[in-house]
């Protein structure tokens, strides 16, 4: 059981570390790669076993990602999110489970309206500047572009995380 532990707190930090990554990625590009989201459902389906989740959570923890799936995918027709940000809220809420997907999903829901305001003054109350802006600060304050929800999704996840019954079952 030890090392069926050991390998699903690898795999748990892998997860924090793709989304990391992604967050970091959509801050700076305004997309999130298919394969970190893929990367985040496979870890998890390796993981969750090994971390001694029932069939019951397993299946309540797909129940909560394809809830959020639909959610997610009417909000992206919308346009209120991108693709990017609708796929790896799914994928998330594998992680999060029945249990914790709400408080992730409102405390990323905080993050992402924090995130926004800072664009909005970003694109409306920062005049002309002396010198041109680095790329991914520029397509930031491009009003033709959305908010990277992913960095919000990662950050949330960096709060709430020690806080689930995932990581309880880990410690």
């Amino acid at each position: 059981m030890l090392a069926a532990n050991s390998l699903a707190s690898v795999a748990t930090i892998l997860f924090l570390l793709i989304m990391a990554y992604a967050g970091i990625m959509d801050l700076f590009t305004l997309r999130i790669r298919n394969v970190l989201v893929l990367a985040v459902v496979a870890l998890w389906a390796v993981a969750a076993p090994l971390a001694g989740m029932s069939p019951v959570d397993i299946g309540l923890s797909i129940a909560a990602a394809g809830i959020v799936f639909v959610l997610s995918g009417f909000f992206f027709a919308l346009g209120w999110i991108g693709a990017g940000d609708a796929k790896l809220a799914s994928a998330v809420a594998l992680w999060f489970g029945w249990q914790d997907a709400f408080s992730y999903f409102v405390l990323a829901s905080l993050f992402g309206g924090l995130l926004s305001l800072a664009i909005i003054v970003l694109r409306t109350r920062w005049g002309p500047l002396g010198r041109e802006l680095p790329r991914w600060l520029a397509r930031l304050r491009d009003v033709k572009r959305g908010v990277p929800y992913g960095a919000a999704f990662a950050a949330a996840a960096f709060v709430l995380f020690s806080q689930t019954d995932w990581y309880a079952r880990l410690a």
